[in-house]
């Protein structure tokens, strides 16, 4: 019996058709995935049946046999929190920064009226999908968390009511090689244990061929092509899902030819950074522990590690972006002042991308004001500002009319450029990358880094690439440091610890990679 049935489905948004003719049906058990490139539709056609997104759906839509389209929204809501649970594509703006996460996970559990969960019930949830430590986590607000902690709750709390269909988009787009092969490895479980149905959106072609039963490419709204996933992605017949798997960075390509590094820039050593873990025996959790790390000019170095690991906690106490316990950072040979001491000149050669690109930009600016941003505190006429904006965002690969828009009309990709535009205003000397790829579909991701390349080689900019993904580190960096539990335990050249990795984390990260 099918549990979810979609037939000819169209969805306009303000009268234009972004999705037009997809079908598909799931039954128990089986996981279909929604494939294609930023804007190819993937996300409207999982979530506008269910009024989760901006455009208006129609066609028919059935779960459990009852009909989606055309219901109103109080019955469509029941629909949802019985039948339907829901993975959303950016973490950290689909948990509320207000609640804790034992709150939210409580909400989800149950209808209003019913029993609170246990909290024993809670931390076997949050252990099922990987969380060591949940009785830590329960206590801690979703800031507190790495974006992958925080995708995993997402799905704790998408299963928590044991839905029929699990609708989940980009569900591991956040998360390390190793962890996305379990989360991944959790959901067939699951799956086969309670015969839920799974709508999987991803840009992961490699885990869509091993874990999906059939798959559909979408290409600017209509279905490009779609069967069986291993045959298709295995032998695809149309360009458009050729292009696609093309585009799949792999280790098993060439090395690519890096510029040489020219002299130091940035030296941090024995950083320490602690956070405060309410209820904790311990009082506190030590993220980061005694890592020594150095960038010199035009270079690229690739901090990875799984995560939670301390990558991003590392990085931004280097750019003096989050907490620093004890440590130095010199920035040519000068010691950076603390935090608050930090001036705009302290600031101006160090800039940041982050790992979400929506939710980085603030959604009630133009794209030339956040672009401008960095730019106000050195006293330059209006005038001179946008001739600034105008021309990173035609370095980024966007023209001047971007100027006007706002985050919300942005591709994932367009948002990322934006980022970039931002931190290159400024002209500084090192990008701090953190996941700068990892939300982005494989062509878009391509294009970003085939950017990233441009700028390390026209600009001479050193890069600090924060990521768990060791094929895209290896096209812009010569060397790597691996992080483990907050600790540096293997650093050098990238093809030599490729070749020969020396810790358990670096063979684990490497063989998950390949």
């Amino acid at each position: 019996m099918s549990v979810y049935t979609v037939e000819r489905l169209r969805v306009t948004i303000a009268g234009a058709t972004v999705v037009e003719d997809v079908s598909f049906s799931i039954g128990a058990g089986e996981c279909v995935a929604l494939a294609g490139a930023s804007g190819s539709g993937k996300t409207q056609s999982c979530l506008a049946p269910f009024g989760l997104a901006a455009g208006q759906a129609s066609g028919s839509v059935r779960l459990l046999g009852e009909q989606l389209i055309g219901v109103g929204e109080p019955r469509l809501r029941q629909l949802r929190g019985r039948n339907a649970g829901f993975v959303f594509q950016q973490p950290l703006t689909a948990l509320s920064p207000h609640l804790t996460i034992a709150s939210q996970l409580s909400e989800a559990w149950r209808p209003p009226g019913a029993p609170a969960p246990s909290r024993a019930d809670m931390m076997l949830a949050l252990e099922e999908v990987g969380l060591a430590t949940p009785d830590i986590i329960l206590r801690q607000y979703p800031h507190r968390l790495s974006g992958g902690q925080r995708q995993r709750v997402l799905i704790a709390m998408a299963l928590a009511h044991r839905p029929a269909l699990l609708v989940a988009d980009e569900p591991t787009s956040a998360l390390d090689a190793p962890l996305r092969a379990d989360i991944l490895a959790l959901l067939d479980r699951l799956r086969a244990d309670r015969g839920l149905a799974l709508l999987l959106v991803s840009h992961d072609l490699a885990a869509v061929a091993r874990h999906a039963t059939r798959v559909v490419i979408l290409n600017r709204g209509r279905v490009e092509e779609s069967g069986d996933a291993a045959r298709v992605l295995a032998a695809p017949e149309a360009r458009y899902t050729q292009a696609l798997i093309a585009a799949t960075p792999r280790l098993s390509e060439p090395a690519p030819s890096l510029p040489m590094p020219g002299k130091r820039l940035l030296e941090a050593s024995d950083i320490r950074v602690s956070f405060a873990a309410p209820g904790w025996r311990k009082g506190r959790i030590l993220a980061v522990d005694g890592a020594s790390i150095a960038v010199a000019e035009g270079e690229g170095l690739a901090l990875v590690g799984g995560s939670g690991s301390g990558k991003s906690t590392l990085a931004r106490a280097i750019g003096r972006l989050g907490p620093l316990d004890a440590g130095k950072v010199l920035w040519r040979g000068r010691l950076l002042p603390r935090r608050a001491d930090m001036t705009p000149a302290d600031r101006r050669p160090i800039q940041p991308v982050f790992q979400d690109p929506v939710a980085s930009l603030d959604p009630r600016w133009t794209v030339e004001r956040i672009v401008a941003e960095p730019l106000m505190p050195l006293g330059l006429a209006s005038a001179t500002r946008r001739d600034r904006v105008v021309a990173v965002l035609e370095e980024v690969g966007l023209d001047a009319s971007f100027a006007g828009r706002r985050p919300a009309s942005l591709s994932g990709g367009q948002a990322q450029r934006v980022a970039i535009a931002r931190a290159l205003a400024v002209d500084p000397a090192l990008l701090l990358l953190d996941e700068a790829t990892s939300a982005l579909d494989v062509l878009v991701a391509g294009r970003v880094l085939e950017l990233l390349e441009t700028l390390l080689r026209r600009r001479g900019l050193a890069m600090l690439l924060i990521t768990h993904d060791l094929a895209v580190a290896r096209r812009l960096c010569r060397r790597i440091a691996v992080m483990d539990a907050g600790r540096i335990v293997e650093q050098g050249e990238m093809e030599k610890i490729i070749a020969a990795p020396a810790h358990p984390a670096s063979r684990r990260l490497i063989a998950a990679s390949s």
